[in-house]
């Protein structure tokens, strides 16, 4: 798929089980990719002005999407970043927790992304919680859109997605995707209905599928630390 120019660079982390699995069928999201794992988050969240997630991990989890410790702030600041990076969450019909933990760190600015499918009050309250929120798509978000719009707006270069599967398997489809960082865990799940790194409707045909190739590889322990390009 042909690229639209003026997008950010995005990049995709995940943690997944050998079977595929990122969560189990009860979506009760528990780590299990080790310190390793989180260390290596941090680090890619370092390198992002924005970090983006759905709704669903904001609800679920207690994530503020943050840089983490000061270590990597300094980190950010010797890079030429902002010490903090924004936060963006995904929301089709605008559906998050108000309460979520996310809306109790004020450090950087919080932008949401939507569609005309929100209710006019549920917009409202979003307003009053988010620094920016943003309606692309009238059904469906419009995440080419989107993107054009962080990249304008927001100054976003660099974006690092952190699920959940859906929104990963959105922006596969949309051929948004640039790279993929996956760290493959010695564990099995199971569960027709367990969460993967890529659900929604996916494609019908191979010729229409994602492709990617392997640029880097590393053990660390029993797990494998996997980057995958965007095929040209």
């Amino acid at each position: 798929m042909k690229r639209i120019p003026a997008l950010p660079f995005v990049f995709i982390n995940v943690a997944i089980t050998a079977d595929g699995k990122i969560a189990p069928a009860n979506r009760h999201f528990e780590p299990f990719g080790g310190p390793r794992d989180r260390q290596h988050m941090l680090e890619l969240r370092a390198t992002a002005d924005a970090v983006m997630c759905g709704a669903r991990t904001i609800d679920l989890e207690r994530v503020n999407l943050g840089p983490g410790p000061a270590r990597y702030r300094r980190l950010r600041l010797r890079r030429g970043l902002a010490e903090y990076n924004l936060r963006v969450i995904v929301s089709g019909a605008g559906t998050i927790d108000p309460q979520a933990e996310i809306f109790k760190h004020r450090f950087s600015p919080i932008i949401i992304l939507t569609t005309g499918r929100i209710a006019k009050s549920r917009l409202a309250r979003l307003r009053s919680l988010a620094d920016d929120v943003k309606i692309c798509g009238a059904a469906e978000l419009d995440f080419s859109k989107a993107l054009q719009w962080l990249r304008k707006k927001w100054k976003v270069r660099r974006l690092l997605c952190e699920g959940g599967g859906e929104l990963n398997g959105a922006l596969f489809q949309a051929g948004l995707a640039d790279e993929v960082h996956i760290t493959l865990c010695p564990i099995l799940l199971g569960g027709r209905h367990a969460p993967t790194l890529a659900d929604g409707a996916g494609v019908t045909k191979l010729a229409d599928a994602a492709r990617f190739h392997l640029a880097s590889m590393k053990r660390t322990g029993s797990a494998l630390f996997l980057v995958y390009r965007r095929a040209t």
